[in-house]
């Protein structure tokens, strides 16, 4: 009895397929909860398909996939001269952001980010000049671009790296590789024909583990089916039953990310009417729960809980039984299961 994650495993394995085959040299990331699906699993996949280098979030995850992955390693924060150090093997490439983030890695492989319109961090243009004599003492393995996903200004990815790639020649520093992210496998064509000597090479997270949403699925088994009448008081708080019904105990609860939710960016009146609309049931305790049942998203009866939740199924909809199990909408980055099953 578990909150389970179910994998059509052939279907999953076809999308990652048609992501490596548009973008040559791509890097996978693995970072996070794996996308869902844990670092081992997609460190396996990774070693499936073929590639020479993984790119995780931190050193940390660096320290845990590095016995599961044989190539090398890229970690996507960059460094800092206060951080921690953690034992790591040469073949753990460090992203820079900073001049002197550069002349403390001596030695060292890295990779420069550079400031994109993302404004997150990176080397800047006037910092170009000094760089040269920093990129002496490292094993440079090429620039960085990390780009936005919208570009609600009109402007171009394409003519945003090109800008970069322009700058990086004027100071005459190495382009033989740009590490490139949120591009469209298009646009990362077109860069590459146009700069024939520079080896560009796509860090694909979302787009290759969850670009297939039919791919995989989330349920919660049923524990418990306990029959109320309108008024019953149920649960920590005592609350009264608004019908007649079932109160559903379903694996699956905050220790899983059910209940949880990371911030979303809005776009157009709909979907902000609907941000309004749930946020005012949840002043008077009504919240939807991700579970499905009957071919309707159930309420909770209250809070989840750490390890299961428990749903009002009203007495008009087929009655659940214990071992059913419920789909559950859940998002991957935030969610960990107790099982996955590959079918």
């Amino acid at each position: 009895m578990a909150l389970s994650l179910y994998v059509d495993t052939a279907r999953w394995r076809a999308h990652q397929k048609s992501v490596v085959d548009q973008f040559p040299g791509i890097v996978p990331v693995c970072k996070g909860n794996g996308y869902g699906f844990g670092h081992e699993r997609l460190a396996e996949e990774v070693n499936r398909f073929g590639s020479d280098v993984l790119a995780v979030g931190t050193t940390y995850e660096a320290a845990r996939i590095k016995d599961w992955f044989g190539g090398d390693l890229l970690v996507l924060t960059p460094f800092r001269r206060s951080e921690e150090p953690v034992p790591l093997p040469d073949r753990v490439i460090r992203s820079v952001s900073s001049v002197d983030g550069v002349h403390a890695l001596v030695g060292a492989r890295v990779v420069i980010e550079c400031m994109s319109s993302m404004k997150r961090h990176g080397i800047k243009e006037e910092e170009l000049g000094m760089l040269h004599s920093a990129i002496d003492d490292v094993r440079l393995e090429g620039f960085a671009l990390h780009l936005p996903l919208d570009r609600t200004d009109g402007s171009d990815a394409v003519e945003e790296v090109i800008g970069w790639m322009d700058r990086l020649r004027a100071a005459r520093l190495p382009l033989h590789t740009m590490f490139v992210s949120h591009l469209r496998a298009e646009e990362q064509a077109r860069l590459q024909q146009q700069f024939p000597q520079t080896r560009f090479r796509a860090r694909i997270g979302t787009r290759l583990w969850l670009g297939d949403h039919d791919a995989t699925e989330y349920r919660g088994a049923v524990l418990d089916v306990t029959r109320v009448a309108k008024g019953d008081r149920f649960g920590y708080r005592q609350q009264k039953a608004a019908s007649d019904g079932w109160l559903v105990v379903v694996a699956g609860g905050t220790s899983h990310g059910v209940g949880l939710e990371a911030p979303k960016a809005l776009h157009g009146v709909m979907p902000r009417a609907k941000g309004v609309a749930r946020a005012g049931l949840a002043t008077v305790n009504r919240n939807l729960s991700p579970f499905v049942w009957d071919g309707k998203q159930r309420w909770f009866a209250e809070p989840p809980h750490m390890q299961v939740s428990i749903l009002f199924v009203p007495s008009d909809s087929q009655e659940p039984r214990v071992g059913d199990e419920l789909v559950a909408h859940l998002r991957h980055t935030t969610t960990q299961f107790d099982r996955l099953v590959d079918r």
